[in-house]
This record gives C-alpha cells, structure tokens and sequence, in this order.
C-alpha cells in the first residue's frame, strides 16, 4: 500500500494517469486560473513538529491531545493557525526525539517568530495560546529570517504531495533549516503553495524556480507579486486583491509598504482603501464570473472564479 502522503494511482489523485482526469491544481494551471485573493485568514501560528506520514486529520488528532477544543477555537477565532510540519525528504520518526515548535505573529510592523523545543508533546499545554493569538511575544527563543513552509498534505489532497514535494525539497538544498513541509493550508488547487512566515504572504501554483524566487525576495525584505496569493492576515479577501492590484501598479515591494486600511460594501463590489507608502488608492473591487467548471480527479466539478478591478484612484 501507498503512504498517504505520497504520489499513488488510486481514486482522488491529482497526478495526471492514463485515461484520467487531470487533478485540480493540474487543471488551474492549464485553465489559466488566478490566484489573488484566495489567501486563507492567518495573523499568527502554531507550528508544531510532527514525523512521519499525516492522515486526513493528523492535525486534530495531535491538537486534541494537547489542547481543550474550546480553548482552541477561542484561539482560532482570534486569527491563530495551527499547522503540522516536518523536515522535507523521509519522514522517519524517531521515538523520543525532540520536537520543534514555533509560535510566530504576522501583524504589519511587529512580525515576530520564536521557538521552542520540546521533550514531550504534552509540554505544549502550558503555552499561552491567547497570548500567541494576540501577537504578544516571550515564549521561546527569537527566530530570525522568515521559515518557508511548502503544504505537502497529500491526504487532504494529493495535489499537494504531486506539487508541493519538489517544491520543498529544492528550497531545503538552498535554506537548510528554513524550510520545512507543512499540514493543508487551504486551496489545493493552488498547488504548489508556499506560506512564508512570519511575512505572512501565501504564493500558488509555484514550480520550483517560481518558489526559488519568492524565497529570495522574502529574505530581502519583500515579496514577489508573481502567483501571490495574498497577505493572510488583510481583513478580507477583497483587501488582498486589492493590495495585490495596488502592488502591480505602483511596483512597491515590501512586506509592509501596501496595506489595506479600510473596505466597505458598494452594492455587489467592495471599495478597498489601500496605503501604499505616502499615497492612498481607493480600489473597488468586484468577484468575477466564473470562467470554467470542469471535472477533475480531486472534485465533482472544479469551478474557476475570482476578483476584477473595477476601479482605483488616488484619494
């Protein structure tokens, strides 16, 4: 039998096989999909080390172990993320052995990553999770640079074991240490995906040059626009669009420079007030229709939708 976490021929594979359907992220890219705006919501993370192969719900499983549900979702409301990671290449677990947390905050102007090592998962009950939430620092030691976190959770879907393990491996040649493959992140058929932490800035449909790229403008300072996905900790989806149009416009690049201040509702569009550096542009943003709904190995139907500009001015 295959791992779950690996490539293999049965139902729900997004590798493409002889009289099969594409997978989903196989099927984006051929459809010309666009990833601005389909970011999922993160201002801070809980990044807990764990070997070996992942089941569909290995991260509930350790979660629950560790932390009372209602503690938990407190914390996930508050724009908290627990993930799952591991070292990219085999995943052997060793008994006893240690394991790597981080905590991190992506707030714009006070971004922050520390870490912890632990002798036994049920330390982690003692970490402030409120704390972490809320972006308050003081739980292990400071991290410094970004970490790349590359979603490998076949089990979830198997896009992101076909995409996203090369895309983790090559990074580790060029980041020993930085690097290290993750639990679902959301969007499948954005993978290959990459979430950089604590920038907080999610890129899709990465091949490995691609990854290679954005890894290098994250450890100048800024982010590549090219298959961005968004900026996790924006308010909306729609701010993340727009922070995106405001990006391709101006041209500025660092994690900081464009921000989305303020969005309200304009009938069926959202006008989006964006900073960008001295100068503010009101973006109204509108969904789009959608441009295809196919079949694929992942789902029934995959439907391709998104945002359109419809239109910015300086304010």
């Amino acid at each position: 039998m295959p791992k779950a976490d690996a490539p293999h021929s049965g139902p729900g594979i997004c590798f493409p096989g002889r009289n099969a359907a594409p997978g989903c992220a196989a099927l984006t890219r051929e459809l010309g999909g666009e990833p601005a705006g389909t970011a999922a919501r993160m201002t801070s993370w809980l990044l807990v080390e764990q070997p070996g192969s992942w089941g569909p719900d290995a991260l509930e499983d350790v979660l629950s172990a560790v932390f009372p549900a209602e503690r938990l979702d407190a914390a996930r409301a508050a724009g908290l993320r627990p993930l799952l990671i591991r070292k990219p290449g085999r995943h052997a677990r060793t008994p006893g052995a240690p394991r790597t947390v981080y905590v991190a905050s992506g707030q714009p102007g006070d971004r922050w990553t520390e870490r912890l090592d632990l002798a036994d998962l049920a330390e982690l009950a003692h970490l402030d999770l409120e704390a972490v939430a809320a972006g308050r620092r003081g739980h292990g030691e400071p991290v410094s640079g970004p970490l790349f976190l590359v979603c490998t959770h076949g089990s979830k879907d198997m896009c992101c074991a076909v995409f996203g393990r090369p895309l983790a491996t090559s990074l580790a040649q060029n980041h020993p240490g930085r690097v290290w493959e993750v639990s679902h992140v959301g969007g499948d058929r954005w993978a290959g995906n990459l979430l950089t932490v604590p920038d907080g800035f999610l890129h899709g449909s990465l091949a490995a040059p691609d990854a290679e790229l954005a890894a290098k403008e994250a450890l100048g300072g800024n982010v590549r626009l090219e298959n961005l996905r968004g900026r996790t900790s924006a308010g909306s989806a729609w701010s993340q669009f727009a922070e995106i149009e405001v990006r391709g416009r101006t041209g500025l690049r660092g994690i900081d420079a464009v921000l989305a201040v303020t969005e309200e509702s304009r009938g069926d569009a959202r006008s989006v007030l964006v900073g960008a550096g001295e100068r503010r542009y009101e973006v109204v943003v509108r969904r789009a229709a959608p441009t295809a709904s196919v079949h694929s190995r992942c789902t029934a139907r995959l439907m391709l939708s998104g945002f359109v500009t419809e239109s910015v001015r300086e304010v």
